[in-house]
């Protein structure tokens, strides 16, 4: 997704998806102990920062994909650990 352009439909809701990803992470990381919290923070930060420019639009998809699995994991994890 090129910088600055505007975007087309498919782009619109593919940036959609990456944005709801990136909040649905900032809200469960709340649920981490205080003291991970900001090395969760910012481990997310840095996978978006290192994906920002990507413009492979299947990428993409197989990022949001890979990072909802890894998000559905870290929620168990908090589950078991009762900070639910």
């Amino acid at each position: 997704m090129a910088v600055g352009l505007p975007l087309d439909l498919r782009d619109f809701l593919l940036r959609a998806r990456v944005l709801r990803l990136y909040r649905q992470a900032l809200r469960t990381i709340r649920r981490a102990p205080v003291d991970s919290r900001a090395e969760l923070r910012d481990i997310i930060r840095q996978e978006l920062e290192t994906n920002r420019n990507c413009n492979d639009k299947q990428k993409i998809r197989f990022l949001i994909s890979d990072g909802l699995q890894r998000l559905k994991g870290l929620d168990e994890t908090l589950d078991m650990q009762g900070r639910g």
